[in-house]
């Protein structure tokens, strides 16, 4: 991952996957099927799929699934079509962000582009703000962006540090927070102390 700003020309790339990521996906949000179940797969921590306990190795088919899942209200990721929808597990999120770049649009502003293990792309900002949770007994930040929907990408380890290189302290509500700015909007990544 680089350590410094992306090149613009694939900044440029980027901004452009990201404009067309959702494109030609499924209306799976306004589908309301009758019949629900709950089926063995679980998509781990590192963004793996298994099903009936056996992980999916073919690419393809997990990103087939990827295209027709949403997170309802309830807090539960279902695999949806338009007669059935089917409850599946999700340890962290249901895409992993393995890599982000820095750089600026159009008018200057910088962004942050993640990139998933599904090839998604998305821009970090009010659209798809980027939240951090801390374990209250280890410390330990879990962050993540938002994809689509309800749907959130953990953001991997290397591309957390690479945020938190890049991030600036600030004084909020009295502590040192790091915070990082993209498309406009400006998140916090934890505290200093």
């Amino acid at each position: 991952m680089p350590s410094n700003n992306t090149s613009p020309d694939l900044m440029q790339s980027l901004l452009q996957a990201a404009e067309s990521s959702g494109a030609g996906l499924p209306p799976v949000d306004t589908w309301n099927p009758t019949h629900c179940d709950t089926m063995d797969m679980v998509i781990r921590r590192d963004g793996s799929w298994w099903h009936e306990g056996k992980r999916i190795t073919r690419q393809r088919l997990v990103k087939l699934f990827a295209r027709i899942l949403r997170k309802d209200d309830d807090g539960v990721h279902y695999l949806v079509t338009p007669v059935e929808k089917q409850a599946v597990q999700v340890e962290a999120a249901a895409f992993v962000a393995v890599r982000v770049d820095r750089g600026t649009d159009d008018d200057g502003r910088p962004v942050l582009a993640f990139t998933t293990n599904l090839d998604d792309v998305v821009i970090a900002g009010p659209d798809h703000p980027i939240r951090v949770e801390t374990d209250p007994e280890t410390g330990e930040p879990e962050p993540f962006v938002l994809v689509r929907g309800r749907l959130e990408a953990l953001i991997n380890r290397p591309a957390f540090y690479e945020l938190v290189e890049h991030a600036r302290t600030i004084e909020r509500d009295g502590r040192k927070v790091l915070v990082v700015a993209s498309d406009g909007a400006e998140f916090e990544l934890g505290s200093v102390e």
